[in-house]
């Protein structure tokens, strides 16, 4: 049975990032040597991480000026490590979910943090509107998907400070501004590598402007000036980081990816918006993440929720379960995950509709 891989990370990889990546771990660069086994400082590693890096900037247009590094800890080190390096005095920061709510903690212990507005009343449904980034802000840190609630934000924002951006759940589904940023950080578990590694696309000029002491691992620039190589990187995800680079070349580039994407989202919030049973959890079609679609019972249908869980899974559909924190369903659709999977998913629902 054909198998549907609707995990929210780590999560679905492209046939041809884990076929290379398995080559790889048998012969790596006709080495007769496993990638897992070869000095990261080897001619043939650091030719795949110069590729990769050449790959980042092409995709996503980055302007001259930025270093894209490879760097270990996930996004979690980030929410940290941004701050350390970056801010000074304040920062302002959006209150979107989890993930950013952790950030703004992590942040807070660097300095002053305004929360220029926050979903939380609204259970994180609702990406918040009418804010104001103050003019004084060192910089403004927002996160632009939210896996757990199903939120996105699709366009840069228009603010008047440099900003910086968790993009680990919707990195390459969309265009990007980058020149707008002084850092985009993204974990590489969603829609690029397995987990392991980290990508950082940060701008050289706005380094080693802050006046406390940071640790050399912490700060960006020992990185940049070491090319992601001041201690052994994670050489395998990067490995397969370039695999999945080369493959959205192959695809068209990310404005062909946005399309597809888009197409696959589209098919599932029509399906779910005209259910019987099913019903969104986010319910302004500007606010609902392309990325992660979250759904649930209909309150007359809350207790097939465990039976729809169990007859999807007969049906080959994985990973559809709801975070912990909001229950439901959540079918994570990046970049990777064929349309098939998606007909597969709607297919699925309406069947199980029909027999209840």
């Amino acid at each position: 049975m054909k198998k549907h891989n609707f995990y929210a990370g780590p999560s679905i990889l492209s046939q041809y990032t884990i076929k290379n990546t398995a080559d790889a771990i048998i012969d790596f660069a006709d080495m007769g040597l496993s990638i897992l086994e070869i000095s990261h400082r080897s001619k043939q590693f650091q030719a795949v991480v110069d590729e990769a890096v050449a790959l980042v900037k092409e995709l996503l247009e980055v302007p001259e000026g930025y270093s894209v590094l490879f760097l270990g800890g996930g996004a979690s080190l980030q929410f940290a490590m941004a701050p350390m390096n970056f801010l000074n005095t304040k920062a302002a920061y959006l209150d979107t979910g989890v993930w950013a709510s952790k950030a703004i903690k992590e942040a807070k212990l660097f300095g002053e943090v305004d929360v220029v507005a926050s979903g939380k009343e609204s259970k994180y449904t609702v990406i918040p509107k009418d804010w104001t980034v103050p003019a004084d802000a060192d910089y403004f840190h927002y996160t632009s998907n939210n896996t757990i609630y199903g939120t996105e934000i699709r366009k840069d924002p228009e603010v008047s400070v440099p900003m910086i951006c968790d993009m680990s759940s919707d990195i390459f589904s969309r265009p990007v501004d980058v020149s707008k940023y002084d850092l985009i950080y993204a974990g590489a578990q969603k829609n690029l590598a397995p987990s392991g590694v980290t990508i950082c696309i940060v701008k050289d000029a706005a380094l080693d402007k802050v006046k406390r002491v940071i640790p050399t691992m912490l700060k960006y620039k020992t990185h940049v000036d070491k090319g992601s190589m001041f201690n052994t990187p994670p050489v395998l995800p990067i490995f397969a980081a370039l695999q999945t680079l080369k493959y959205y070349k192959s695809l068209g580039g990310i404005r062909e990816i946005e399309k597809m994407d888009l197409a696959k989202a589209e098919k599932l919030y029509e399906a779910i918006d005209t259910s019987k049973m099913f019903v969104a959890t986010v319910q302004n079609k500007e606010d609902r993440s392309i990325m992660n679609v979250c759904f649930v019972m209909k309150p007359e249908y809350a207790e097939f929720e465990k039976d729809f869980i169990d007859f999807a899974t007969s049906k080959g559909i994985m990973g559809i379960k709801g975070h912990r924190d909001v229950g439901g369903f959540r079918a994570s659709l990046y970049n990777a995950l064929p349309m098939e999977s998606v007909d597969a998913l709607v297919e699925c629902m309406r069947e199980f509709e029909s027999l209840h």
